[in-house]
């Protein structure tokens, strides 16, 4: 009996010590702990930073659309400098980009301008060539008949042009506007051009095959807005002084 009482107080002071430890460790409820986490509970959002919106998503890769509500203050400065190198602010050319724009606002003043360039020097050389095919698809119907008629009547007496650029030095916007969904834009060109016209026996009757001349030309182009078409046309073409 004398065993077996040892034996049960020293199992019994052992359990104690256990009991005492594990409530060293885990610690007491106080009333102040965390209850569990809730999966479906709704989560405060995170402090923002600096590149945040208020709705927590970063702002540096998003792209807002001109006339936001959110960029109405920088508004006046963005208007002030669309144009720059293009038009003056609150000009009928600048009015009229303001429009083409506000209907398509991807459009880009200065491509289109390098666009008109590239088109100005493949018509004309097409035209020399007689390249009807190129023409139609950069003509106005009622300009392409007007260059369709001047290569027959060439075709006609025999007669074959050459044009070779040496150089665009000038393309400027000198008008547009937008009536309707019909959008256009004028431009002044200035370039440097060897031209020359030789009959059927290859002597020149009109221009010199090697002096370099200055043309000035003013062209203007045309193209309905919205429309999945991208290209311009060229609808009219006139001479400058």
């Amino acid at each position: 009996m004398q065993n077996f009482d040892m034996t049960t107080l020293v199992f019994l002071a052992l359990a104690v010590f256990v009991a005492w430890k594990l409530r060293s460790v885990l610690g007491q409820k106080t009333g102040h702990e965390k209850p569990p986490a809730d999966p479906f509970a709704r989560r405060e959002a995170p402090p923002m930073r600096p590149d945040q919106q208020g709705n927590g998503e970063r702002r540096d890769n998003v792209v807002r659309l001109p006339g936001a509500a959110n960029d109405a203050a920088a508004a006046p400065a963005a208007d002030a400098e669309r144009w720059k190198d293009i038009a003056e602010p609150g000009s009928p050319i600048a009015v009229g980009l303001d429009e083409i724009a506000r209907q398509e606002p991807r459009f880009d003043a200065p491509g289109f301008v390098g666009g008109a360039k590239s088109a100005y020097e493949t018509i004309v050389t097409a035209f020399a060539r007689g390249d009807r095919k190129t023409l139609k698809g950069l003509l106005a119907k009622e300009v392409y008949d007007g260059f369709d008629q001047a290569i027959a009547e060439r075709e006609k007496r025999g007669e074959k042009a050459e044009s070779n650029f040496v150089s665009i030095d000038k393309a400027e916007i000198t008008g547009a506007e937008v009536k309707g969904k019909a959008a256009q834009i004028t431009i002044a060109f200035v370039s440097q051009l060897i031209s020359a016209v030789r009959d059927a026996q290859g002597i020149v009757v009109d221009g010199s095959a090697e002096m370099v001349s200055e043309v000035n030309d003013v062209w203007t182009f045309s193209r309905q807005l919205g429309s999945r078409d991208p290209n311009w046309l060229l609808v009219a073409t006139e001479s400058a002084a």
